[in-house]
Parts: C-alpha cells; structure tokens; sequence
C-alpha cells in the first residue's frame, strides 16, 4: 500500500486527535517546551494556565501555570509563555500551541499529564512531524532533514539539512519528474491516439528524452560519495610499530593532547577515540598500540585491539618514522592495507635529511609530517578529506540516506532498460512499463508513493516532541 501526502496517515486517529509532548530534551534547563498539535490544542491550552491576554496567532502570551489539586485552594507554582499557531499557518498545519515554561521536570511532567486528563494524547516519537508531512508542509526529504539536523554533529551537517529542509534535494529532483512526467504523458497519448491515425512518438525523441533525464540523475547519484559521509561520518585508524609518533599524530589532529605522549615505545596499551570534523566531514579518530611482538599481557591485548581497529576502520593511516628502516611489521602493514583507503604519513621528517613532500610506498601515498613542528599536518588533513570524499566536492541537494541512494539508482536503471527497449523498437505499453518504474522510484524519494511500513519506520527514529 502506498501513503500519499495529505490523504494517509500512520498515527491512530490523526485526523481528530491532539497530541502533546515535552519537545525540550530531558533534564533540567532554563526552558522547558511542552507541545500540543490538533483541534484541540487552543482549548486544552487555555485550561492548563491562566492566561493573561487572549490566544492570538503568532503572539506571545504571558500565563501562569496553577495548581489547584486541594479543592478551593489554587497556587501558581510557574510563570509560562504561550505561543499559539492558528492551522493551516503551523509546523503540522494543525492549531499548535507551545508552552514554554521554566525546564523543571516536575513541571512539564505536570503539564503533560494535566494536557492528558483534558483529552490529549501523548504524542508518538516524530508524530509532529509525520503530520507535517501527512499535510503536505514537508516532503519525506524535508522531513528526514529536521531529525538530521537535531541529531547534527558537526557545522556542516547542520548546514546540509538545513539545506535539505528547505527542499535542495527536492529541487533537484522535482525538474527531472516533470520531464519523465511529460514523457509518459506523450506515450501514454500516442497509444490512446494511434487509430486515430495521430503518429506515434518517433524512436528517436524517445531516445532523446531519456538521454537528457539520464545526466541529472547520474549527477545526483554521485553526490551520494560525498552526502553519505557528510551524514555519517567515518572511522581513521592511525597504526605503526610503537614510538613512530602516532599519539603526537593523533594529538595535531585533534589540536589538543589527548593521548599520553612519552620516549617509552609501548605508552599506549589501549584504543584512544576521538571526533573531530575535517572540512565537515565527521572522522573519529582511532589511536592504536604499537604493533610489535611482545610478551607483556597488557600490550599483547592492546595490539590485538588495534588489529581489530586496522579491521574495522574505513580509513587507515600507517605512520612510519623518517629515520628508520621500513622492518618486516611495516612491511606486513603496508600489504595490509593494499586496495583500501589508506595514506601513509611519514613521521619525524625534521629529524630526517631528506624528506620530500609527497611520494608511494608499497603503492600507498605517503607524506611527510612533523608532529613536533607541525609541517605537513595541514596537508595531511586535506588528503584525508579528499581520500574520506573520493575527491567529491559539495553541493547542494546531495544524497545523504542509502534509502535515497537506492531510489535513484532504481530510477536509472529503469531509466536505462527503457533506452534498450526503445532501441529494440519494443511496443510503447512495455516501455512505458520502465518509464513508470522510474518515476515511482523518484515518487518514493520524496513521499508521493511510500509503503507506510517505510514511513513507519523513518518517523520512528526521530525523538518523542518533534
């Protein structure tokens, strides 16, 4: 079954019911939000507290918030601000109203469970915003954006679903629909025409439409090298035989002294995480033990652990030392890596008598670096990004979701089994079965066409109040 904006809805009784929720995080703050959504919310609002004015749209209302549980005895124990949004001019095109209170949990607790006794419901996680898109205010994208940008990590993450939010993904895609709409339209025409003795749409414009829906698309595809890491970040592991200076490495990387640094090979016995954003791009940091042969317990479990890490790791950076022989371990490592992404960085080159910038060892790029001094750090970073992106660059709009990846991926290759059938002069009816494959896979890209299990399961990620 499909869900189509505007007329499906996954919550029970969305049509009719008012939902609540505390939509600020929980703990203790300087402002706690309770949420209401639905017919309803202006009613039960105005019974929770006193107001001081009237509800109005888009106004700031000063109210108090009382408690009157022993009969004839009412004290006030919070001072609120409500806001109130008439529908369709709301986040979930409902009547909304937002009760901004001091971010006691006692207190927000009190208002829900009050909002509850006066017919609320307590609202699902992301309810609030299935509604928005149930009503036609968001697109799935959009809609997959505002739990991205809560959960943002880094700037960049924050500015890409911003973007998203405001429908860079959907732009994109929007044109590339109209024209395979206007395709099927012709076709569809041309079979519907034809006894009329109306021609039927030659092969060639046929070939020529799908040719120009084929490039945007293909573009769009790629963007998914550079959105996908962007959305969910990558893991660097930083290995060598000990005392190469990888906790220096790691410790310029994430620009303050996380791991204990000494002369003693060995100091790290243990995995040392941290994130840090490299041109936005989300990286955690993995510090390993010194891979070596050793009896010591303690370092055997550490250096199985950074083997486990080397395994794991999407990228790898081996670290060699400027002044020392590659031995038999660094050469064993270097093998290790063949046919990942990996770099090499060559480590104490102001301690060496040549160190040139860039240069391959064992097919691996390798470059010059300076923990102490710091030359060739900023280089460093860029080639990690660049090997983190596969050299792609940003842009707005990109895939972030492999579920977005796959939509257009289906719609290509429908895209491109309707090219073969057009060049085999395959009936119209059969080609245009392709064509409507292709659409309802950019369909489900933005909502229009969804299996409800799938908008289910996207809603259900989100937190409860949004």
């Amino acid at each position: 079954m499909a869900t189509s904006a505007g007329n499906s809805s996954t919550a029970p009784n969305a049509a009719v019911d008012t939902i609540a929720a505390v939509s600020t995080p929980p703990g203790r703050g300087g402002i706690g939000i309770v949420r209401l959504s639905g017919p309803q919310a202006a009613s039960i609002a105005a019974q929770l507290v006193r107001l001081r004015q009237p509800l109005a749209h888009a106004r700031a209302r000063l109210a108090d918030v009382l408690d009157d549980a022993e009969p004839g005895h009412t004290v006030r124990i919070d001072e609120a601000v409500l806001t109130y949004f008439v529908a369709p001019h709301s986040y979930t095109a409902e009547d909304v109203v937002e009760i901004a209170a001091h971010g006691s949990p006692v207190v927000l607790d009190f208002l829900l469970r009050r909002a509850i006794s006066l017919g609320a419901r307590l609202a699902e996680p992301g309810e609030f915003t299935e509604r928005a898109f149930l009503s036609g205010r968001l697109d799935l994208t959009q809609a997959e954006a505002v739990r991205d940008l809560i959960d943002a990590r880094t700037l960049t993450q924050a500015r890409l679903a911003a973007s998203q939010m405001g429908g860079a993904l959907s732009h994109r895609v929007t044109p590339i629909k109209q024209s395979l709409v206007e395709l099927v339209a012709l076709l569809e025409a041309g079979i519907d025409f034809a006894e009329d003795d109306i021609d039927v749409t030659p092969q060639a414009e046929i070939a020529r439409r799908i040719d120009a829906l084929t490039p945007p698309l293909a573009a769009l595809e790629a963007s998914f090298a550079r959105g996908r890491i962007v959305h969910e970040g990558l893991t660097l592991a930083i290995v060598g035989r000990p005392n190469v200076g990888k906790s220096s490495l790691f410790n310029r990387l994430v620009e303050r002294d996380r791991a204990i640094v000494t002369a003693t090979p060995g100091t790290t016995r243990d995995l040392v995480t941290e994130r840090i954003s490299l041109d936005g791009i989300p990286l955690e940091l993995v510090d390993t033990a010194g891979l070596r042969e050793s009896l010591e317990e303690a370092e055997q479990l550490g250096i199985a652990r950074s083997r486990e890490a080397l395994a794991d790791a999407a990228l790898v950076l081996v670290v060699l030392d400027a002044t020392q022989p590659l031995n038999n371990e660094e050469r064993g490592l270097l093998a290790a890596v063949e046919g990942r992404p990996a770099l090499v960085a060559v480590n104490k080159s102001d301690l060496a008598a040549e160190h040139p910038s860039a240069m391959e060892i064992a097919g691996v790029a390798a470059f010059s670096t300076s923990a102490l001094t710091g030359e060739g750090i900023a280089e460093l970073r860029e080639h990690i990004v660049a090997l983190a992106t596969g050299g792609a660059a940003p842009e707005p709009g990109m895939l972030t979701t492999l579920r977005h990846h796959q939509a257009v991926s289906t719609a290509l290759g429908a895209l491109s089994d309707a090219a073969q059938a057009n060049a085999n002069a395959t009936p119209h009816e059969m080609i245009l079965l392709d064509l409507y494959r292709a659409l309802w896979a950019l369909d489900s890209l933005t909502g229009q066409t969804t299996p409800d299990d799938i908008i289910n399961l996207i809603f259900s990620t989100f937190c409860i109040g949004k």
